[in-house]
């Protein structure tokens, strides 16, 4: 059976977490900020701190924005749900938006919706490695609420913006570098994996300046351990290699989709957008479609049964229909970079005739 997920940990990822033990520093020290160097010079940021959550990252930016207690803060109904507990424990109210059906992005349109109830802050969950179209994202921007980035799913990802009144020429910009804040999960299955952790990251000085004081004096169980950042680090040292093999798969994957009744969803040039697992949402039953793959040897999982939706289904079902219908019907097809050509094969087949 061909698993949905894989853990993409190698010789050198190994190695780079056995030299910590051995040297016995796998609490929070050197390789902790050598993972927070090599974050910042990747996305382009002026400050970072690498925690042991992405909750925690969360609670630290939102206490530098000194946001009054009790406000709403927006996320998609297609975010993992973790951000809706975290928003909660924070002492906020989660105001959960709905999704553009072709992207399951969060559209200007229902940022500005949710502005007219009440938000006061978003987080902008980049589901897939997906951002959104330049125009939209320069919407977003300009509606005057703070945006925190989730680019757990998207490091790597950019936008180009064509040339303007301010810039003669096109401008490409990475993910991270847009809201007051970004977070990159470093969960077993984030794009960067630590096996757990986040970095927080603030793209201009006056964040970073606004959050460091609270990072001084953060508690050592915050941040993140050596053992973990050692992980992250060799990762993002090996981002564009796996991030070149998970390109190769999504191209034969996709072009294999295409000879069937289902998709995926849509996306800007592989050049511009970061691969994480192949979605398809599927025009039949879910049910049909695993038992189809499974007799295949391939193993399908359900895209979003971590998010809000499915925790809180029923309270947001009428109000986030879109969310809802790709909640039931969106799955995930293995996609990683120890995969092969042999397997890659065999489930672009699978996709090709899928019910």
């Amino acid at each position: 059976m061909i698993l949905t997920f894989s853990y993409t940990i190698l010789r050198k990822e190994m190695d780079a977490v056995l030299t910590c033990m051995v040297d016995e520093k796998i609490g929070p020290g050197e390789l902790n900020q050598k993972l927070v160097q090599t974050v910042k010079e990747a996305v382009g940021c002026d400050g970072a701190v690498a925690f042991r959550s992405s909750s925690i990252a969360l609670s630290y930016a939102l206490r530098a924005l000194n946001l009054e207690a009790g406000s709403s803060i927006m996320i998609s109904a297609l975010a993992d749900d973790w951000q809706y507990a975290a928003v909660e424990s924070c002492g906020f109210k989660p105001l959960v938006l709905d999704v553009d059906e072709d992207c399951a992005l969060v559209t200007a349109e229902s940022v500005e919706n949710g502005i007219k109830q009440g938000g006061r802050l978003l987080i902008l969950s980049e589901n897939f490695g997906i951002m959104p179209e330049a125009e939209e994202m320069q919407k977003i921007l300009s509606l005057g609420v703070p945006v925190i980035e989730d680019i757990s799913k998207s490091f790597g990802s950019t936008i180009t913006f064509p040339p303007s009144e301010e810039n003669a020429e096109a401008v490409v910009a990475k993910a991270g570098t847009f809201g007051v804040f970004s977070i990159l999960g470093l969960e077993e299955f984030d794009t960067i994996t630590g096996g757990g952790g986040a970095v927080l990251l603030a793209p201009k000085k006056r964040n970073w300046t606004a959050v460091k004081s609270f990072v001084e004096t953060a508690l050592g169980t915050d941040i993140l351990p050596d053992i973990n950042s050692s992980l992250a680090w060799v990762q993002i040292k090996e981002f564009e290699r796996n991030e070149a093999l998970r390109k190769t798969i999504f191209e034969m994957y996709a072009h294999a989709l295409r000879n069937g009744k289902n998709k995926t969803f849509v996306r800007g040039s592989l050049e511009e957008s970061t691969v994480w697992s192949f979605p398809v949402v599927l025009a039949g039953s879910v049910k049909d479609a695993k038992q189809y793959a499974n007799k295949k040897d391939v193993a399908i999982t359900a895209a979003f049964e971590h998010s809000v939706i499915a925790v809180h289904g029923e309270e947001f079902a009428e109000p986030c229909i879109h969310a809802k219908s790709l909640y039931l019907r969106c799955v995930l097809f293995p996609l990683y970079p120890r995969l092969g050509s042999e397997a890659a094969t065999k489930i672009a087949k699978v996709l090709g005739t899928l019910p």
